[in-house]
């Protein structure tokens, strides 16, 4: 989609710091990190938010969560634990409209979150 920030990053046309990517996923480093590891996991595929989520697009959101438990594994934070949050619309944080999980780790975590 044309202006979108993780569109252009999927393209080639905007560097990140890739650590992972396939046919329908990519997962970079996030430029603000907020935990030691700090991995942001996209569809290739632009799709703007949870809401937007289609019917046929419930194999990728399961992929997006097998390169979340693999991502997790390589960078050691499996089994200390790590957290996979989406934020959905302005009041929770979602700041690019294009769907996107955050997979955090390496540090204790506190509850609530936010």
């Amino acid at each position: 989609m044309a202006g979108c920030l993780f569109c252009g990053i999927v393209g080639g046309k905007i560097p990140a710091h890739l650590v992972y990517q396939d046919d329908r996923v990519v997962a970079f480093r996030d430029i603000n990190p907020q935990a030691p590891v700090h991995i942001l996991i996209i569809p290739r595929k632009h799709v703007a938010g949870v809401l937007d989520i289609a019917p046929e697009d419930h194999g990728l959101i399961g992929a997006i969560f097998k390169v979340a438990a693999t991502l997790a594994r390589e960078q050691g934070i499996a089994d200390t634990g790590f957290r996979v949050v989406v934020n959905s619309g302005s009041d929770a944080g979602q700041s690019v409209s294009h769907l996107h999980y955050h997979l955090i780790g390496g540090r204790r975590m506190k509850w609530p979150p936010g």
